[in-house]
C-alpha cells in the first residue's frame, strides 16, 4: 500500500466512527435511556405514595414501549403502540379501576387506607400541661420555625416546618444564641397560618409534646390513643378500647359505635347486591334504567323521523329557496347545546315562560312542566328532538341524493303514493347505511348526561328512594348523583351503578349490531 493510500485510509477512519447511522443509534439509545429513567423515577414516586395501581399502570406502558422499541420482531408496533397506550391509559385502567373501587366501601366516609387512619388517630392529642408563649419566625435559609419560650425552662427552637405535618413531631432544640433567628412574623401573617400550624406537633428533649394553643401560645398535649396489639386502640383517658372493625371499615367503640374517619376495605359483591335486591334502591335503579332505554330509543325514532321528513321536503322539485331553508333548519346544530337547553329552561319555566303564558292565553292551562314526571319526560323529549334532528338532517339530505330517481318515476307509473314510496323505497335503502349512525346516536343519548344536568336536574324526586334518584335520571346522572351529590358520597355504589351501565350498553350495542346485520 502507497503512502497516500494509508495517509487517506487513517484519515477517513475517525468520519466512519463518527457515521450518521452510528449518531442515529446513540440518540436512539440516549432517548430511550431518559425516558425509561423519567418513567421508573414516576413509578417509583406513585409507589412511594402508595398509589400501588397507577403504579402498576405505568411499569406496563414503559415495559411494553421498551420491547416494542427495542425488539426487532415488533418492530412494526411501533407505529400503533402509541394508540395502543392512549387507550391502556384512559380507556382500559379506568374501566378497571371503576369494576375494582364497586368491590370495595370507598365512598365520602371510608376514603383513607387502615394505615393513615390508624396514624391519623394517633395524632390525636389532648392539653394535659402548661401553655407557653410562641412566636413565629423565618431562618436565614427562609424557612419557617417556631420559638417557643418556657420561662425558666429556657427558650426553644424547632425544627423547620416542612415537608408532612401529618409525620413525625417536629424536634425542639435549645437556643444557641438569643435572637438568632431574627424578628418575629406579624401577628397577621400567624393568622394567615393558623390552619397549617395547628396540623404540626412539637417534641421536646424530655418527650413534651406541644401543639398550637390560640394564636400566641402553645400547650403541653398528651396522645389521645396508643396503639395495642392487633391494630387496636386504647383511648388513655377514658380507657377505652377501639377495635378496628374489617368489616365495616371503622374502628368501633365499646357501645358498638363507629369513630370517624373510615377506611376503606374489599366488601365484596355487597354494592352489587344492593342494587338488584335492595328495595328502596333497586325499584329507583329499574324505573331509572326503563326510563334511560325509552328516552334513547325515542330520542333516535323522533329525531330520524323529523329528519327525514324534512330532508324529504328539502328534496321536492316545487319547493323554492332550498338554501335558505336548509340554513334555517341547520342552526339549531350550530347553536351549542348547553345555550339551547338553558333557554328551554327558560321558555318552560312554570310561571314565568313563554310556553305556558301562551298555553295560558290560549287554553287557560299552566302545565307542571318541571313538577310532573310525565311532563317531565315530555319536555325533555321535546327539547332533545329539537337538538338532535339537524343531525339526522344532514345524513338524510346526503343518502337522499343517493337514491335513483328512477325508482320513484317507476313506482309513480305503477300509482304508487307517497306513502308507498317512503315505506317501499326510501326506508329500505336509508335504513342500512344509517344503521351504525343510529346506534351511535342511541349510545351517546344513554349517557347524555348535559341535557339532563342542565334542564331538569334528574328531578323531580322518586319518593322513597334511599339514594338520590329523580324520574328524569338517566342512568348516567344517575349515578353522578350518588356519587358526588350525595351527602355520604358513596363512590362504591356508584362504580357498582357504572359496571352495570357499561354491562348493558355494550349488550345493547352488541345486540342492535347483530339486529342490524353491521359486521363487527
Amino acid at each position: 500500500m502507497s503512502v497516500v493510500n494509508l495517509s487517506a485510509a487513517v484519515a477517513a477512519t475517525p468520519m466512519k466512527l463518527f457515521s450518521l447511522p452510528s449518531l442515529r443509534a446513540g440518540l436512539r439509545w440516549s432517548l430511550w435511556g431518559l425516558f425509561n429513567a423519567l418513567a421508573l423515577y414516576l413509578v417509583v414516586a406513585l409507589y412511594a405514595q402508595q398509589q400501588l395501581a397507577f403504579a402498576l399502570l405505568g411499569l406496563v406502558v414503559t415495559g411494553i414501549a421498551s420491547y416494542v422499541f427495542i425488539s426487532r420482531r415488533a418492530y412494526a408496533h411501533r407505529y400503533i403502540y402509541p394508540a395502543l397506550a392512549g387507550m391502556l391509559v384512559f380507556v382500559i385502567f379506568p374501566l378497571l379501576y371503576t369494576v375494582g373501587i364497586g368491590f370495595t366501601n370507598y365512598s365520602g366516609s371510608n376514603l383513607l387506607s387502615f394505615e393513615q387512619v390508624q396514624r391519623y388517630h394517633l395524632r390525636q392529642t389532648y392539653l394535659a400541661g402548661e401553655r407557653y408563649a410562641f412566636s413565629l419566625h423565618r431562618d436565614e435559609a427562609g424557612e419557617l420555625r417556631l420559638r417557643v419560650d418556657k420561662g425558666e425552662r429556657g427558650v426553644f427552637v424547632s425544627a423547620p416546618l416542612a415537608g408532612d405535618a401529618a409525620g413525625e413531631p417536629l424536634a425542639l432544640r435549645a437556643e444557641r444564641e438569643p435572637g438568632e433567628l431574627g424578628a418575629a412574623l406579624a401577628l397577621r401573617e400567624v393568622i394567615q397560618r393558623r390552619a397549617e400550624l395547628e396540623q404540626w406537633v412539637l417534641r421536646g428533649s424530655d418527650g413534651e409534646l406541644l401543639r398550637l394553643y390560640g394564636l400566641r401560645e402553645v400547650a403541653a398535649v398528651k396522645p389521645l390513643y396508643r396503639l395495642l396489639e392487633g391494630g387496636d386502640l386504647l383511648n388513655t383517658r377514658s380507657n377505652e378500647r377501639l377495635e378496628a372493625d374489617h368489616a365495616t371499615g371503622f374502628y368501633l367503640d365499646s357501645h358498638g359505635n363507629k369513630v370517624a374517619p373510615g377506611f376503606t376495605v374489599f366488601a365484596g359483591t355487597s354494592n352489587f347486591a344492593k342494587v338488584l335486591t335492595d328495595p328502596s334502591i333497586r325499584g329507583p335503579f329499574l324505573e331509572i334504567f326503563v326510563w334511560t332505554v325509552a328516552f334513547a330509543g325515542l330520542t333516535v325514532l323522533f329525531t330520524l323521523a323529523v329528519g327525514l321528513v324534512l330532508a324529504s321536503l328539502l328534496q321536492w322539485d316545487l319547493v323554492r329557496g332550498k338554501a335558505f331553508y336548509r340554513l334555517m333548519l341547520i342552526l339549531p346544530y350550530a347553536v351549542p347545546a348547553f345555550i339551547s337547553i338553558l333557554v328551554f329552561r327558560g321558555l318552560f319555566n312554570q310561571n314565568f315562560g313563554e310556553i305556558n303564558l301562551l298555553l295560558n292565553g290560549l287554553f287557560g292551562l299552566r302545565p307542571d312542566w318541571f313538577s310532573d314526571p310525565t311532563l317531565a319526560r315530555s319536555m325533555i323529549l321535546m327539547v332533545n328532538t329539537w337538538l338532535g334532528y339537524p343531525y339526522m338532517l344532514l345524513l338524510c339530505m346526503g343518502l337522499l341524493q343517493a337514491i335513483p330517481r328512477d325508482l320513484y318515476e317507476a313506482s309513480a307509473m305503477d300509482g304508487a303514493t307517497p306513502l308507498d314510496n317512503l315505506l317501499k323505497i326510501t326506508l329500505p335503502l336509508l335504513i342500512k347505511p344509517l344503521a351504525p349512525l343510529l346506534i351511535a346516536s342511541f349510545a351517546f343519548n344513554f349517557n347524555n348526561f348535559v341535557l339532563i344536568t342542565l334542564l331538569t336536574r334528574g328531578g323531580p324526586d322518586i319518593i322513597g328512594a334511599t339514594t338520590p334518584a329523580g324520574t328524569t335520571d338517566l342512568l348516567v346522572s344517575y349515578t353522578y348523583r350518588i356519587a358526588f351529590q350525595d351527602s355520604g358520597q358513596n363512590f362504591a355504589l356508584a362504580a357498582a351503578i357504572a359496571t352495570l351501565i357499561f354491562l348493558v350498553v355494550g349488550a345493547l350495542a352488541w345486540l342492535n349490531l347483530k339486529l342490524s346485520k353491521v359486521k363487527v
